[in-house]
């Protein structure tokens, strides 16, 4: 059975709901998630320092990466975030056999690191925060009336301003692992970057979202009370419109008949 649960940045969406408890392990994937994150990461160091053997180290990874979509098939599971996975390991892997230098293989999460930093960078520059932008995606979907979907969280002052703080939070968060790993790569300490990335991988991914949670948690609640309260009153206002409507022809007709 595929498991409904929300997780990364998706999880967020849920935060303010009544009654509901936020699990930090179920964010990240749950115990199997994260064991299938960080999997290949530990094969590959692992292997690549005890055989020094790249080759043989690339084709074990790939083997792997491969084999955990596979089971998911088998057992009908999502395999969105496996394949994801796939994808991410597979470049990485290419990476390194093509210039046959095992820390090449952390390449790519520099480049996505860097690029993730500087989209959100940009963004609290424009003041529209990034992860504002993503959450609200998710929470509800614009498929119209962008604008109106736009100043409903941005006019949000509260709203906005835990946004922007989150948003600086990841932007710093990127920025910390550049700063820690990049210079173990430019060393070629690849044992070092290796279990480096893994420290500041999925615990970092975790802290990440558990103080997201808690900074926009409160005001995201206040948001959906609001909007929940409005819509109420809308629906009201309709309802007693249309009572109103019913009631003039016959008010109507009764005028006509004592005529």
């Amino acid at each position: 059975m595929a498991d409904n649960k929300r997780t990364g940045l998706s999880a967020l969406a849920d935060a303010g709901n009544d009654g509901g408890d936020f699990s930090v392990i179920d964010a990240i994937g749950g115990p199997r998630g994260v064991i299938e994150s960080m999997l290949p990461g530990v094969v590959f160091v692992v292997l690549f320092v005890a055989t020094s053997n790249l080759n043989l180290t690339i084709a074990i990874s790939a083997v792997l990466a491969v084999l955990q979509v596979i089971v998911r098939l088998i057992q009908r599971q999502s395999v969105m975030g496996a394949v994801s996975g796939l994808v991410a390991v597979g470049i990485c892997l290419i990476w390194a056999w093509q210039t046959h230098e095992a820390r090449n293989y952390y390449i790519f999460g520099f480049i996505t690191n860097a690029g993730y930093a500087a989209l959100l960078a940009v963004s609290l520059i424009a003041r529209v925060p990034g992860l504002g932008l993503v959450v609200e995606f998710i929470r509800s979907l614009p498929t119209e009336h962008f604008k109106a979907w736009f100043h409903d969280w941005m006019d949000d002052k509260a709203l906005k301003r835990a946004y922007m703080i989150v948003t600086g939070l990841w932007v710093g968060l990127f920025l910390l692992r550049l700063v820690v790993q990049v210079p173990l790569y430019l060393t070629n300490h690849v044992a070092a970057l290796g279990v480096t990335r893994l420290l500041m991988g999925i615990p970092f991914w975790a802290l990440a979202i558990w103080v997201s949670y808690l900074i926009i948690a409160t005001p995201m609640h206040r948001h959906k009370v609001a909007a929940k309260k409005t819509q109420t009153e809308v629906a009201v206002d309709a309802e007693s419109e249309a009572n109103n409507a019913e009631l003039e022809p016959s008010a109507i007709g009764k005028d006509d008949d004592a005529s």
